[in-house]
């Protein structure tokens, strides 16, 4: 819009002062603030981290048709997945919001109740797909099932470890197409080169968890964050 000079000179002086202030206030409002909400899709399309639970429902999920399941609920932010012998929820449809390598997928998960797996995250890896397990064999072997056709009691990945009843631990799993790597609560516990490698799940029902999908063994956990963010496959990983 073009003002007239001379209708601009007899503003008066109070006006004036007004109308400085509402245009200072205008362009504070498409400046900074209009910057601020375009961060969240800068730092998506950056490799920032996409939520894959609403934190309300089970949307995007369903609970995994596995014999003699325990009962899945949502409250207060949490999904409890209860015990069962297998006990699980798994990604609604077979397309991903992501890829089959590339990737990287963070859960917070605890296990509330029992002595055995409280996170079995089953996930794609190039044209199959493999599962990690926290606290299984009785309640601390960590590993991958399966490399080579070796599940995670038997194979390089495997470890024990002490999970505490009640804690929350971050688990955060990575995977491109030359390698899987896995930190607990910021600590790298895997890192294996599976570029010639044969990659599986373990016989059994565990492969109803596919394309995504997370488990217990007769135990109880609650999971509180499920999310992704994509990376590059030859950008160097954390320590």
């Amino acid at each position: 819009m073009r003002y007239h000079k001379a209708a601009v000179l007899r503003v008066p002086a109070a006006e004036a002062v007004v109308l400085k202030l509402m245009l200072v206030a205008a362009l504070f409002a498409s400046g900074p603030l209009a910057g601020q909400q375009a961060k969240p899709a800068a730092d998506a399309s950056a490799g920032g981290w996409r939520p894959l639970f609403d934190g309300k429902s089970l949307a995007g999920w369903k609970e995994t048709d596995f014999l003699g399941a325990g009962k899945v609920t949502v409250e207060n932010g949490v999904i409890t997945i209860g015990s069962g012998i297998l006990t699980g929820i798994n990604w609604a449809s077979s397309s991903l919001p992501f890829p089959a390598a590339g990737y990287e997928i963070h859960v917070e998960a605890a296990r509330m109740k029992g002595s055995d797996f409280f996170a079995g995250i089953t996930f794609p890896v190039r044209d199959s797909f493999c599962t990690w397990i926290n606290g299984g064999w009785g309640g601390e072997v960590v590993g991958l099932s399966n490399i080579d056709g070796a599940d995670a009691l038997r194979n390089e990945t495997s470890f024990a470890r002490t999970f505490e009843l009640g804690r929350w631990y971050s688990l955060r799993l990575r995977v491109t197409p030359a390698t899987i790597q896995a930190w607990i609560d910021g600590e790298r516990v895997i890192n294996v080169d599976i570029s010639k490698k044969y990659i599986s799940l373990r016989e059994g029902e565990i492969d109803r968890s596919i394309p995504f999908g997370i488990a217990t063994y007769d135990t109880v956990a609650g999971v509180r964050k499920i999310e992704w963010r994509p990376v590059a496959s030859g950008s160097p990983a954390a320590r």
